[in-house]
């Protein structure tokens, strides 16, 4: 049985449920959602709550069909689930949707994830930890999402994995509401006031208490509303929380969640109102563009598609050179970022490569002295330079042939941002990304052809009468005749007598 879980709202009216669906009762008083030992959600379970008068259930996947007998939606989730799962334990992100009705709710949509797990068991694949993550971080990294992180409290909450999940998506905890489950299984002489009074590691929204069945009341067939009268009185003797009682258990859960949902909805409906005009406008327009197309004219369909392949060569040249009326303001695109690589990765690269003084000067003179061999020179000869120089400038193909991978890796970008205006034709933009990319890929071969070339060319002929030549032949000359000069005069001459 999963201790804990991530749990979420979305603008839908989403939120997330626990693993061992002990909350099912706190929003439809029933209990039909699986229940067991190991990871018994194994699939994502849209739960949508409607009050009506009458009490049944409807699948998505059974259209038509209405469950009166819960226990009998218990067994088709189970069924379900394993159809696309198997049932040795497998998982997938394919959503079950079921519809509850009922007088005893309140109108809900709870999505029920699993719950995380490290150790993979049965037919899970070994990154099982990873996959739930992923399941999980689909839905709460949204801004529009509140998130329910539930933690047991006879565990240390600082090492809560919802809390810490929670903490990522939402780290100034805006989106989070807080629930600590088995109160009643705490240690004797412990409590967790701190906790739901939200002293110890607070959260802006706060924390819920809630005292759930045990699997012993399950068995025995322990009714619902004796569970709440139970967790009522809890709360009321309890002498750590019976001040807070009125705010704890899982009718005030219920109750909050509503009421935060539907406060969250107020605040986030006027961004996403304006959104959907924005969206609206930029499709009417687009309407425009095509109100005397005749789908069944092919002279129509080839003009269409010439002006998407003329806008796409449009929105790419500006990208590029870098005019156009729709500017990013916020961060670099297209030409801009590959002339950061031209001036300042690329340089950065140059600078990167050893360079020793010292080390530069003992090569030429090895050089010099090897030319010379038992010999002595008069004067430096050029190979001794054009040997060094060569080394040094064949060290400059690694950066130059990294600057082209990252200007290619650019302009491959710049082709995807340009062809998101081609959403509505997935084929289309597919194909052309293709065409583009591979032609730039062509070119990309036909470039570090011609760097090379240039490379080889500078490594052909070497203009040792450059100044920079001069002065430094000049300078190794007199150091080196300095040097003679000094064994000279510590040499000791014989005289004969």
């Amino acid at each position: 049985m999963a201790s804990e879980c991530v749990t979420l709202k979305n603008k839908e009216r989403k939120e997330r449920i626990p693993e061992h669906a002990g909350f099912s009762f706190s929003f439809n008083f029933r209990d039909f959602l699986p229940r067991g030992s190991g990871i018994v959600t194994r699939r994502p379970l849209v739960l949508q709550l409607v009050n009506a008068t009458t009490e049944y259930g409807e699948f998505l996947h059974c259209k038509g069909k209405k469950f009166t007998d819960f226990e009998e939606i218990r067994v088709e989730i189970e069924t379900e689930t394993d159809r696309v799962t198997g049932s040795n334990k497998g998982i997938s992100s394919v959503p079950i949707n079921l519809r509850v009705y009922s007088p005893n709710v309140l109108s809900l949509t709870l999505v029920d994830l699993p719950g995380m797990t490290k150790v993979p068991v049965g037919d899970q694949p070994p990154d099982i930890e990873f996959q739930i993550r992923e399941m999980l971080m689909q839905f709460v990294t949204k801004e529009n999402c509140l998130v329910l992180a539930v933690s047991p409290a006879n565990s240390d909450l600082a090492n809560s994995d919802a809390l810490k999940i929670a903490k990522e998506v939402d780290p100034q905890g805006q989106r989070t509401i807080g629930v600590i489950t088995k109160l009643d299984l705490m240690d004797e002489g412990t409590d967790a006031r701190d906790v739901l009074e939200n002293k110890l590691l607070p959260l802006r929204r706060g924390y819920i208490g809630v005292v759930n069945r045990s699997q012993k009341d399950i068995d025995g067939k322990k009714d619902i509303q004796a569970a709440l009268a139970a967790e009522r009185k809890f709360f009321l003797s309890h002498p750590a929380y019976r001040h807070m009682a009125d705010r704890m258990g899982t009718p005030y859960l219920q109750k909050t969640l509503n009421q935060q949902l539907t406060n969250h909805i107020r605040d986030t409906l006027p961004g996403l109102r304006n959104k959907l005009q924005c969206q609206l406008l930029s499709i009417e327009k687009e309407v425009e563009e095509y109100k005397n197309f005749r789908p069944d004219d092919p002279a129509r369909k080839t003009k269409a598609l010439l002006q998407m392949v003329q806008q796409f060569a449009v929105d790419f040249e500006k990208r590029i050179e870098g005019s156009g009326d729709q500017i990013d303001t916020y961060e670099l695109s297209g030409g801009a970022r590959i002339n950061r690589i031209f001036h300042e990765r690329f340089p950065f690269e140059l600078v990167k490569m050893e360079f020793d003084e010292k080390e530069l000067r003992r090569e030429i003179s090895y050089a010099i002295k090897n030319i010379h061999g038992i010999r002595t020179g008069l004067f430096t000869p050029d190979m001794a330079f054009e040997t060094i120089v060569k080394k040094q400038v064949k060290k400059i193909k690694e950066p130059c042939l990294k600057c082209v991978d990252m200007v290619i890796s650019e302009l491959i970008n710049t082709v995807r941002q340009c062809t998101k205006k081609l959403v509505q034709y997935p084929h289309l933009r597919e194909e052309m990304e293709r065409i583009v990319t591979t032609y730039i890929r062509e070119r990309e071969g036909r470039t570090k052809e011609q760097v090379m070339l240039l490379i080889d060319i500078e490594l052909a002929y070497m203009n040792t009468n450059h100044e920079d030549f001069i002065g430094f032949a000049n300078a190794q000359q007199r150091s080196s005749q300095m040097s003679k000069k000094k064994t000279a005069g510590n040499q000791v001459r014989r005289i004969p007598q």
